[in-house]
């Protein structure tokens, strides 16, 4: 991307030719968005929505939602160039995401829980950590920093749910219960109705809140991510 929203600080990241998007449209990218973004989906009325995950600064996203979600975010941030740890105690379902991805290149690397090495990220090599850790991921021994932005995927809330989305800088909820819905709302000061389309949520939407930004967000995959991953679900 070669224009941004909000002011420019540090220096450039790496440049990529894998999204482009017309000057007339830059109007519909309100998401957080850095040198390079990751094109998550659409919104209501059809325009791209991008996360910016390389950054000189640290950056940490929450998903609360499914692992195809997850998935599907870990894929597009290798596209971008950047490498991927991806910490999770369950290494069999992301293996074949893992050997599949950058076309024989080790992009993407599978840690067991608290076991990621220091990652080196730099901003000619930026690096997404996923830290698919269950309901209580533990303190992680690698977090956010320059050129490494940390996503956590939580499955529903849990007790440590409050402290992650106070910390985080961008959260994303997918369908939760009305229960689980209200706790979020009140963590994150959403209006009612917003509340209340929590527990309604067809797969692959999600509600992402930075600040008081909200947006609503369709995930559809491509063909080759849906002949990876299968089709968009919030339970796995």
């Amino acid at each position: 991307m070669t224009n941004r929203i909000g002011p420019r600080r540090g220096l450039r990241g790496p440049r990529h030719a894998g999204h482009t998007l017309a000057a007339e449209h830059l109007g519909a990218l309100p998401l957080p968005v850095g040198d390079d973004g990751v094109i998550i989906g659409t919104d209501a009325e059809g325009h791209p929505q991008l996360i910016g995950f390389h950054r000189p600064a640290p950056y940490d996203v929450l998903l609360i939602g499914g692992l195809w979600t997850a998935q599907v975010l870990a894929l597009r941030a290798a596209a971008t160039g950047a490498r991927v740890a991806v910490e999770t105690g369950r290494t069999q379902a992301w293996t074949t995401l893992a050997q599949a991805a950058g076309a024989g290149l080790e992009c993407v690397s599978l840690h067991d829980v608290g076991r990621v090495p220091p990652t080196g990220a730099t901003v000619g090599s930026p690096v997404v950590v996923v830290r698919d850790c269950g309901m209580r991921p533990p303190r992680g021994r690698v977090v956010s920093s320059p050129w490494q932005s940390v996503l956590t995927l939580l499955p529903y809330l849990s007790p440590v749910a409050p402290r992650l989305m106070r910390s985080s800088t961008l959260v994303g909820v997918q369908r939760v219960s009305p229960a689980e819905a209200d706790q979020t709302g009140r963590i994150l000061g959403l209006a009612r109705a917003e509340i209340e389309a929590l527990p309604t949520l067809a797969d692959g939407v999600t509600l992402w809140v930075a600040g008081g930004e909200r947006h609503w967000v369709m995930t559809n995959a491509t063909d080759i991510e849906t002949g990876l991953l299968g089709t968009a679900r919030r339970m796995d």
